[in-house]
């Protein structure tokens, strides 16, 4: 058996493979999340409109935020289903099923009926649709970012982690872009009526390139000794609520101000946008633009952050901040200036959220062991996504509808604040440690 000579180094295969593994995870991320956000979006836009005219025009705001909250309520659910199989059957198998059922779902959605055509039938399917994509979106995140951390090296698994979180703001300048253009292109009135359909149908498209580049990665070292070895866990949902559950709490707690914040920036932030300065105007549209696009470079700069000082600094950073941030944005509205509306909206998402959202995907991977890994982080990362996502532009309409004031919409983000910045205080510091076994 012939031997590599003394210094050489590892093939080239070994050592790219934590840069295919991320790559891969941005660029599948980056799909389901295009999906995901495509509807977030069109919700604020065209959903209230075209799937319940039948009633006033708050109550079609709530309705459609309804939907919108029922693709978080069925993360947990996909959480549980795809935990189970990760961590049983591999990560790699059940991130390509997750793409390919979100990719099917969104292009479905794009030629789906309007109430105008088939009455109650329309919003009853888009519920449908939408419940679909959040089983889906509830499997991908805890996959993807475990294989990135897992083929990460020890003191960059922050860095390697955060190409999983890349996809968010890839995903939302991509489905943000899209819309904002076609509506541009097409005119008000067009969009409306088809045009809108279009960057829906173009999921299937983009599900095609992400398979391509999925398939093309395997599963990490240490979890297919685990699974050779015969030790995976049986019952693994069973086995992290037994042995973990302070982990789960933790990350569960982590989750609540970041996806708050977030999506009542990026999708109620554009409902009340149009509520204050006319539905036409694009103040929101462009802010969310510009943020995606610069959450490509400030997401991986505060997970390296997190590799140099730890996972909790820049936690609190964004837990404490956020709510003053929120506070800010719907000032700036009440100016009815664009510029200020971007700068408040780039405080909010790519300072405070950011500095949660960079680190996360390792340390929720971090605090888990390789056999129950994929439950862990699914189970923190679904619950607090429908805590918190799916019901706050909810909340957020109710709120505002009911008293036309912004401020008890801060209220209820800084009691999330207050949940999170405790859940990091508690949280164990895992970024200096060997990744658990």
């Amino acid at each position: 058996m012939s031997t590599a000579p003394t210094g050489s180094v590892a093939p080239a295969e070994t050592v790219h493979t934590p840069r295919r593994v991320a790559l891969a995870s941005a660029v599948g991320t980056t799909i389901e999340w295009y999906d995901f956000y495509l509807y977030a979006t069109a919700t604020a836009l065209v959903f209230n409109q075209l799937f319940f005219p039948s009633v006033d025009p708050t109550t079609g705001t709530l309705a459609a935020f309804a939907t919108y909250a029922a693709g978080f309520g069925a993360r947990p659910i996909g959480a549980v289903i795809s935990g189970h199989l990760g961590d049983r059957l591999g990560r790699k198998v059940v991130l390509v099923a997750a793409l390919v059922i979100m990719g099917l779902a969104t292009t479905a959605i794009g030629v789906l009926p309007t109430y105008a055509s088939i009455g109650v039938g329309a919003p009853i399917l888009l519920v449908v649709l939408r419940i679909v994509q959040g089983l889906a979106v509830g499997g991908e995140w805890a996959g993807a970012a475990i294989l990135g951390v897992e083929h990460a090296p020890a003191r960059r698994r922050g860095f390697f982690g955060s190409f999983t979180q890349l996809g968010s703001p890839a995903g939302m300048l991509l489905a943000t872009g899209s819309l904002f253009l076609v509506r541009v292109l097409a005119g008000d009135e067009a969009f409306l009526a088809w045009a809108w359909r279009l960057p829906f149908l173009a999921s299937v498209l983009l599900v095609g390139v992400g398979l391509f580049i999925r398939l093309r990665i395997s599963d990490a070292a240490a979890f297919r000794t685990l699974r050779e070895s015969g030790e995976v866990a049986r019952l693994p949902i069973v086995e992290v609520f037994r042995e973990a559950p302070r982990n789960v709490l933790v990350t569960t707690g982590l989750r609540l101000s970041q996806i708050a914040l977030f999506v009542l920036l990026t999708t109620y932030g554009l409902t009340y946008i149009a509520g204050e300065l006319g539905k036409a105007n694009s103040a929101g549209l462009l802010a969310v633009v510009i943020t995606s696009a610069l959450g490509l470079a400030t997401t991986p700069l505060w997970a390296m952050l997190s590799d140099r000082i730890g996972r909790r600094t820049p936690y609190l950073v964004g837990s404490v901040g956020g709510t003053i941030a929120l506070a800010l944005f719907f000032l700036a509205v009440g100016t009815g200036s664009t510029v200020l509306i971007v700068l408040a909206m780039i405080i909010g998402i790519n300072v405070t959220h950011d500095a949660m959202y960079g680190p996360q995907a390792a340390w929720f991977a971090e605090l888990f062991s390789t056999r129950l890994r994929y439950s862990g982080a699914s189970l923190g990362y679904g619950i607090g996504s429908v805590v918190a996502g799916g019901f706050a532009p909810l909340v957020a309409a109710a709120l505002v509808g009911d008293t036309g004031s912004f401020w008890p919409v801060v209220a209820f983000t800084a009691v999330l604040s207050v949940v999170t910045t405790v859940a990091a205080v508690a949280a164990r510091e895992t970024a200096f440690d060997p990744l658990a076994a």
